[in-house]
């Protein structure tokens, strides 16, 4: 079937109406008409060519809400009429050891993202920036209905990509955790680790977020423009998560973590990082990365956001301001999360 969607035609070229195709209902797979797309900064610096060459023309768009169209033959977990979601991986090997781990998104064989991957028939992956989308029953989520659609899209991807980190080191009661930069991930960092009991300290470079940072759930909030920020906080937190994509002093924020302290990066600068060994040697510290997460982590971080009534913040625009969300994005104006909606497409 052929449908609305919203393309990058080449490297840094400003999105456009197109209409793409999408593959014919299989046996395991879920027709998905999509209601809300999220604008996550890994699309811009796709269409922008800032992490390499891409198959354009490319459809972005891997943090998708809507409701089920059609399922397969073989499709048990999903009925027509189910609010579903789609993140960033729509297909792996399923076999190696990652697979079997519930660790899909570090398939040793390559997940295939949801947009500018290549498919299991061999053509290009194309994402929610559109009217529809066809995926393996396997990577579709179930949407709890406490969720408001729209602010549960951004979940699928800013939700997943801090819900990892803050589960594998132990975000929770007793524990220090520091949130590097307050924007899409940040500031569903904030929500997700205070809902988790731990106590929440937002780290900005102004403190012109501060009313909302204490608002969403941190308990302090500190400018790291201020030389004297890292020399009071010095050996403070037991995980700091830094959530900016541009290039940080790694051994400043090294020297924020208590002894067995782990900063870990899920911000993805286009500029490599820098570090002094020492700055890990001298505190047992760990300096780490991470990405989303497998499929069950995914649901059981959108059950847990229904439970304590957790979405993101988000401002929805319709497709043909597309352009301008991405200019305000990139300028840092938006609180927090642009989510397009997906009938002003049809």
């Amino acid at each position: 079937m052929r449908v609305n969607a919203y393309a990058a035609p080449a490297a840094g070229q400003p999105l456009a109406p197109t209409t793409i195709e999408r593959r014919d209902v299989g046996a395991n797979d879920v027709l998905i008409a999509i209601e809300y797309a999220g604008i996550c900064h890994s699309d811009i610096h796709t269409v922008n060519g800032d992490w390499g060459p891409q198959p354009f023309p490319v459809v972005p768009g891997h943090e998708i809400v809507g409701v089920v169209a059609e399922v397969g033959a073989g499709v048990t977990g999903h009925r027509v009429g189910d609010r579903v979601g789609v993140g960033c991986m729509v297909d792996s090997c399923g076999e190696c050891a990652n697979c079997r781990a519930g660790d899909e998104q570090y398939c040793r064989q390559g997940m295939v993202p949801t947009y500018a991957g290549t498919d299991r028939d061999g053509t290009t992956t194309q994402g929610g920036y559109s009217t529809h989308v066809v995926v393996d029953a396997g990577y579709v989520l179930r949407v709890p209905d406490g969720l408001d659609p729209a602010a549960a899209a951004p979940l699928l991807c800013a939700g997943i990509t801090t819900w990892s980190p803050l589960r594998r080191w132990g975000a929770g009661p007793g524990r220090r955790v520091a949130v590097v930069g307050l924007g899409g991930l940040g500031h569903m960092a904030v929500k997700l680790a205070h809902a988790l009991g731990a106590e929440v300290t937002v780290l900005s470079q102004s403190l012109k977020k501060q009313e909302d940072g204490l608002r969403l759930g941190a308990d302090a909030y500190f400018a790291t423009s201020d030389p004297e920020t890292f020399s009071h906080l010095a050996g403070r937190f037991d995980l700091v998560l830094n959530t900016v994509s541009a290039a940080v002093d790694v051994d400043a924020y090294l020297s924020l973590l208590a002894v067995d302290g782990a900063l870990v990066n899920v911000g993805a600068p286009a500029d490599p990082l820098s570090l002094n060994a020492m700055s890990l040697i001298g505190g047992r510290r760990t300096f780490a990365g991470s990405m989303i997460g497998g499929i069950a982590a995914t649901q059981e971080m959108l059950d847990f956001c229904a439970e304590h009534g957790i979405g993101a913040e988000v401002e929805v625009v319709p497709a043909d301001r597309v352009n301008e969300a991405y200019a305000r994005v990139l300028a840092s104006d938006v609180r927090y999360r642009f989510v397009i909606d997906a009938a002003t497409l049809a």
